[in-house]
């Protein structure tokens, strides 16, 4: 069959890559493949289609027999979305400094959903117990938030991974003071394929009460999901879903690319490689006399310093993001098409504007 004629072109040159983010990255061919196959003919709108149905299924053997998916638009509709579901309007939420929700989300969890962010700072984006508790207190006092949930990245923005142990520390904590524990869980994959274990081991297995389940940076077009895993943490979840704006009309077409991501192999496969062009992507940069690699290098980013003058003629060869433009702190991400060539294209200019410098 001869693919359908389009008056659409193409407007961008597909030889560009980049560092900036795994978002940069178009769509996996499987997962595009899944779209074109959900598209054919009429399904029930709003999630009561066969593709979500089956969702919920592969959702279960990754996360357990009471897990559930709700599938959203977008990372930060996932999270705005879960951690309303485990709050009062009077809770609070407990997070890293850096973690997104607090940096990145354009203050959508405080504004849209009414949370108030307690944050703390961290070295390496790893909430602990001990750090918990400067801010897991005055639950009686109506003066402050009362802090009812724990959220924690996995990995982190900053690159770093918690070991399941660590998650069930905090899990504990968090539960014996009453709270529940949520999972950012947009680079989910890219976490277990770095610790070698499936994704239940440090969610499920260990406590975690809800997450947000990533696809877009791991090779779906769009969409995400809300996991709720504790269903007696959280009540009226379709209605939440439909009044936070994230209930997609004709949901197959978000369903069928988690269906295609996690059904077998795809999602680890996708984040092993953007790991691995992580770590070849450090080695090289190791070389490199005068940069820095700041944390370590455990999932698919690469946090480094350089001279500021250097990163600004880098950026004009490849695109990536100031982490921390006063310190000269950049950040190079890895996605599932980054290629060998691309590593070491990128290492060769780093090599060259360096010996400019």
């Amino acid at each position: 069959m001869n693919p359908p004629k389009t008056d659409a072109r193409r407007h961008h040159d597909p030889d560009v890559r980049g560092f900036a983010s795994d978002n940069y990255a178009g769509a996996h061919p499987e997962v595009l493949a899944a779209l074109a196959l959900a598209n054919d003919g009429h399904q029930v709108a709003y999630g009561e289609d066969e593709y979500t149905e089956n969702l919920q299924r592969i959702i279960r053997s990754h996360f357990g027999a009471t897990a559930e998916a709700f599938p959203v638009f977008n990372g930060t509709g996932a999270n705005v979305v879960a951690l309303q579901a485990v709050t009062d309007r009077w809770g609070a939420v407990i997070c890293a400094e850096s973690a997104h929700i607090n940096v990145d989300e354009g203050g959508a969890p405080e504004r849209m959903g009414g949370l108030k962010l307690l944050t703390v700072p961290t070295p390496d984006g790893k909430l602990t117990p001990e750090l918990i508790d400067k801010q897991a207190w005055g639950w009686e006092d109506e003066h402050r938030a009362m802090p009812q949930v724990v959220s924690i990245t996995q990995s982190t923005e900053l690159g770093t991974l918690y070991t399941p142990e660590e998650i069930r520390a905090i899990c504990e904590h968090a539960h014996a003071h009453g709270m529940k524990v949520h999972l950012d869980g947009s680079r989910i994959a890219n976490a277990a394929a770095s610790l070698n274990v499936p994704m239940r081991t440090f969610t499920n297995a260990v406590g975690v009460d809800i997450l947000s389940l990533g696809g877009t940076k791991n090779g779906a077009l769009f969409g995400e999901a809300v996991v709720v895993i504790d269903q007696d943490a959280v009540s009226h979840m379709k209605h939440l879903r439909k009044l936070s704006m994230q209930l997609a009309s004709k949901m197959r077409f978000v369903s069928v690319q988690l269906e295609a991501l996690l059904a077998k192999d795809l999602w680890l496969r996708n984040a092993r490689h953007s790991n691995e062009m992580a770590q070849r992507l450090a080695e090289g940069v190791r070389a490199v006399h005068g940069v820095e690699i700041l944390y370590p290098v455990q999932a698919n980013g690469v946090f480094a310093r350089l001279p500021h003058d250097v990163s600004e003629r880098l950026q004009k060869r490849f695109r990536f993001y100031f982490w921390d433009e006063a310190a000269g702190v950049v950040r190079w991400m890895c996605a599932f098409d980054t290629t060998e060539d691309d590593v070491d294209s990128f290492v060769a200019a780093l090599k060259e504007e360096m010996a400019r410098q």
